[in-house]
């Protein structure tokens, strides 16, 4: 029998075994049930969609940042990362924007960028705004003093209630944020402007970074307020996702380039004057109206001087007054000038930005000078040819004595019977051959000819 000393050690070993392996199945199903439950953990992805504003604030800036905060809050994204490049734009639709991004239920980062690029005048205001400031460097940011869109000084009654308004504005905004009010104010009272290192350093910006994802980098490792609740993430704990803009924003945008509706332009008013000189053409008309619509409306929302309108619908007039007068080409050289003056003088854009360039003025005029041209000529031609339809068409056709009877008689002429009678009065034998050459009344007015006369 075995020893009852050896059966206790026996039991013993078993115990042990026993209690190390349930130690282990629980360390087991612990890591289970944390790897199954990840938002039990600190850790959290977040995600960004990023939109990129280029160019002048406008209408279609402001309704694209409107529909890419929607996105961000319809697909549960943390995050709007809003890369950001302009010399300014609009008011009202500067004013707009701050407005979505201050009332925006996602978090709005802005980042200046890339190099080179400039958060000027409206786009102050946007950086002032947002949730997290930063610009790449070597870029710039400022200069957001008050100025007319059409070009004229602004009176300094109007003018000190507009910076005023402009002031309050940035420096709430500012305030709100945490920044730099005093030079916010600076910007839209002096103009003043600062580098991107310059801005970090007077705390007009929170960060400065390379790119999108760097800014993304730092904000993580900063931390992010989401949902009340501050959230840090690393460098694989993120994701950006691009926003694609609407066929809808794509037309609006296109629309809006001064380039395009400078062609919407000249091309309506081409349209409407070929319609004017050829009644009934139609296409030309219809053409011209769609374009001419479209241009104005564009022109409505760009900064468009009145003197360069003005300029191009004299030169318009002054092509149409060349159908009715004779002034040997006077008025078409007086309407050239003028469409290349209103060409140049029809924008003036703010900071910096260029209005029309000769490359684009110079062969536009020279097209639409040449088309108009070329539509006066055929107008001219048709003047001044002879009348070759309805009872006009008749003189000098020759024709075939069918009846006649003392003066009057009658004639066959290109297959039709017409009643005839001769200039002097003279009697004409069946079969003789005439020519008519007047008309009166219900009449033609013929003579004979004779072999000689007709060769």
């Amino acid at each position: 029998m075995e020893p009852i000393f050896a059966r206790h050690q026996r039991s013993a070993r078993y115990s042990r075994t026993r209690k190390i392996l349930g130690t282990l199945l629980f360390c087991l199903t612990l890591v289970f049930f944390l790897s199954a439950f990840p938002g039990q953990s600190d850790a959290r992805t977040v995600s960004a969609l990023s939109v990129r504003i280029q160019g002048s604030i406008n209408p279609a800036q402001s309704d694209m940042l409107t529909a890419a905060i929607e996105q961000c809050r319809d697909e549960g994204c943390d995050l709007l990362l809003l890369s950001l490049n302009t010399p300014g734009g609009l008011g009202q639709s500067m004013r707009d924007m701050v407005q979505t991004v201050l009332n925006s239920p996602v978090p709005v980062a802005v980042w200046v960028g890339p190099r080179g690029a400039r958060a000027a005048s409206a786009g102050t205001f946007i950086v002032a705004a947002s949730s997290v400031a930063s610009m790449s460097p070597e870029t710039s940011i400022g200069s957001a003093s008050p100025v007319s869109a059409g070009g004229k000084d602004i009176s300094e009654t109007m003018k000190k209630k507009i910076e005023n308004d402009f002031v309050s504005l940035i420096s709430g905004v500012a305030s709100d944020k945490g920044r730099n009010v005093e030079w916010y104010e600076k910007a839209v009272r002096e103009a003043a402007s600062l580098s991107a290192s310059e801005a970090a350093e007077k705390n007009v910006i929170d960060l400065l970074a390379e790119s999108p994802e760097d800014l993304m980098r730092q904000i993580g490792e900063q931390g992010l307020a989401l949902n009340g609740e501050e959230v840090t993430f690393g460098p694989e704990e993120y994701s950006i996702t691009a926003f694609e803009p609407s066929l809808r924003f794509r037309i609006f945008s296109w629309l809006l380039h001064p380039q395009i509706a400078y062609f919407l332009l000249l091309g309506g008013i081409a349209g409407l004057f070929f319609e004017l000189s050829n009644p009934g053409a139609v296409f030309p008309g219809v053409f011209g109206g769609i374009c001419l619509v479209l241009g104005l409306y564009a022109m409505a929302v760009l900064p468009v001087t009145v003197a360069g309108l003005l300029l191009i619908f004299l030169s318009v007039l002054l092509f149409i007054l060349e159908l009715a007068i004779t002034s040997y080409g006077l008025l078409t050289i007086a309407g050239v000038v003028s469409l290349f003056f209103g060409s140049v003088l029809l924008f003036h854009f703010e900071y910096g930005l260029s209005s029309l360039p000769l490359s684009t003025i110079l062969p536009t005029v020279a097209v639409v000078c040449g088309a108009i041209i070329l539509a006066l000529y055929l107008v001219t031609r048709a003047q001044l040819k002879p009348q070759t339809i309805g009872s006009e068409a008749m003189k000098g056709l020759t024709g075939r004595v069918t009846r006649w009877e003392g003066s009057r008689g009658q004639i066959m002429v290109r297959g039709e019977l017409w009643r005839a009678r001769t200039v002097d009065g003279e009697a004409l034998a069946p079969d003789t051959t005439v020519r008519v050459v007047d008309i009166q009344g219900l009449h033609l007015l013929v003579e004979p000819v004779t072999p000689d006369a007709d060769e």
